[in-house]
Order: C-alpha cells, then sequence, then structure tokens
C-alpha cells in the first residue's frame, strides 16, 4: 500500500437499479491499495424517488468530490453542469462528473474505458457494431477514435443507426461510419475483421445473441460490451468457431480506470481493478 492520504474521497454513483454495481467496491478496494480512503456510495434515484436534479445539488452541499452517472441519466445530467469535456459532448453523454469548489464538470469514460481495451489489430481495419444506444455511442467513438478503417453500425432502429454513424463521423471529422439496416448484416460481417456486440442481448434477462454467430469465421476478432455473465453466449460459440474474443469486464473495469485518476489524480491498478471486478461475481455465486 502507498503512503497514506488524509483526504477521503466520498464518491457515489447515480441511476436506476444500481444495487448490484460492481463500480463502488472496485474504487474502494484501489483506493485502500492507494493510500486513499474512499467512501463509495450508491444513490438509486428510482428508490428514492429524486429527480436527478435534485440528487445533484445534494451530492454538491453534502460535498461529495465525485460521481458516476448511469441509466437512466447519463443524457439528462448534461445541462445540469458547469463544464463538459470535448469527448462527453460530441457523444452527448456523460458518466463521470467531478465536484470541486462547488462547480461540476462532466466526463466520458465509457469511451476511454473501452479503448483502452481495444487490441491493436483493429487498427486500419473493417469492423461491424450492433447496437446503436447508450453504450453503442461511447464504443463506435472508442473505435473510429482506435483507428478502424471503416465501421458499420446496424440496429433494428435503421433510423437510429444512421444518426449515430452521422453523429460520429461529424464529430470525429472523418466519413467512415455508416449506418446500415440488419438486412445487411451478414454480408456485412462477411466482409469485416471485427464484430461487437453493444446491446443488451447475452445478459441474463435477455438471453442469446444479436446476430447469428454462424456467420463468424476464425479470421473474426469478436467483443461484447455485457459483462453479466462475463462468458456471454456470443463469446462462447466465438471462441469455439476459433474467433478471438474481448470481454465485456474491458469496457467496465476501463472505465472506472480512468474514473479513478479523474477523482483521485492518481493511476489505478487496472490488474487490481478488475481483481477487484471479477471477485464480486464469485462472492455472488458462493
Amino acid at each position: 500500500m502507498k503512503g497514506f492520504s488524509m483526504k477521503t474521497y466520498l464518491l457515489g454513483l447515480i441511476g436506476h437499479g444500481i444495487g448490484l454495481s460492481r463500480t463502488p467496491k472496485m474504487h474502494e478496494i484501489e483506493g485502500f491499495h492507494q493510500g486513499c480512503p474512499i467512501v463509495y456510495r450508491i444513490i438509486d434515484t428510482l428508490l428514492l424517488k429524486r429527480s436527478i436534479n435534485e440528487v445533484l445539488e445534494s451530492a454538491i452541499d453534502f460535498g461529495f468530490q465525485g460521481l458516476n452517472i448511469t441509466h437512466p441519466h447519463k443524457q439528462e445530467i448534461i445541462p445540469l453542469l458547469d463544464e463538459i469535456d470535448p469527448v462527453a459532448a460530441s457523444i452527448n453523454a456523460v458518466n463521470t462528473v467531478v465536484i470541486k469548489d462547488g462547480k461540476t464538470i462532466g466526463y466520458n469514460t465509457d469511451v476511454t474505458g473501452y479503448g483502452r481495451s481495444l487490441p491493436g489489430e483493429i487498427s486500419g481495419e473493417v469492423v461491424v457494431q450492433i447496437g446503436a444506444g447508450g453504450a453503442g455511442n461511447a464504443v463506435a467513438y472508442a473505435l473510429v477514435a482506435a483507428g478502424v478503417k471503416r465501421l458499420m453500425i446496424a440496429d433494428m432502429d435503421e433510423n437510429r443507426s444512421r444518426l449515430l454513424a452521422d453523429n460520429i463521423n461529424s464529430a470525429l471529422g472523418v466519413d467512415k461510419v455508416e449506418g446500415i439496416g440488419l438486412t445487411a448484416l451478414e454480408e456485412s460481417i462477411a466482409a469485416s475483421f471485427g464484430v461487437v456486440n453493444a446491446t443488451p442481448m447475452g445478459m441474463q434477462a435477455h438471453p442469446g445473441t444479436s446476430f447469428d454467430t454462424s456467420w463468424l469465421t476464425p479470421r473474426h476478432w469478436v467483443s461484447d460490451v455485457v459483462y453479466m455473465p462475463v462468458e456471454t453466449q456470443l463469446l462462447r460459440e466465438a471462441r469455439a468457431l476459433g474467433c478471438k474474443t474481448l470481454d465485456g469486464t474491458g469496457m467496465a473495469v476501463g472505465q472506472a480506470v480512468d474514473a479513478f485518476r479523474i477523482f483521485t489524480g492518481r493511476e489505478a491498478d487496472p490488474a487490481r481493478m478488475r481483481e477487484a471486478f471479477l471477485q464480486q461475481g464469485q462472492e455472488r455465486k458462493d
């Protein structure tokens, strides 16, 4: 453990139905090892029956130094903040808020968190992303920032996939993202190097896969943003076909690593944070 700091950080997670979140322990355990005590609180606005505006004002009044923001508040918190980081502004979503001297600054570590987990070999390659919702915004931005040659985004709502493509092209000043319909998905995957699931498919409440995995070949790299369970049906079937895979812990841990740095000014140990993340899953099985 590093030298002990007299400063204690009071942090919180704001969202709906977040009682099982693994984020609090990740930060508290890392803070212990870093010698900077962290108290991390769950703030469920659904249970409290409070608006995001009320909760944010209370957090400021009670001396919170930082907040993580999750569904359904990542967009509605934006007009309540004093400043917004350019990356968060470009995808219109904030998941991390720093509170300093009564002022609030919003960031998006979903983008940087997913980006830090990406393999270098995707640069210059064609990638297909399924899902243009909340997670899809951050994933698409990270993929293009990582240097993919072309990104095709498919969604049940084709208009939403095209809107996201236009937004990412505009935000990054490129012309390499295209929104497509599900009818073009098989052909697009056949022409791609990588496939990313940015939908809830694979979660326990949404079993199955977002596309027919028989379309995959051993040359494909497959990523899933779902992390409960860590081994989704998609990743299991992709590995059986000989594909390289990236599970959802990369994004889940990566965003926490970057948020920890923003909150404390210290570099977290990604391996230790991942261990804390996975240990919580094991505890719930025992």
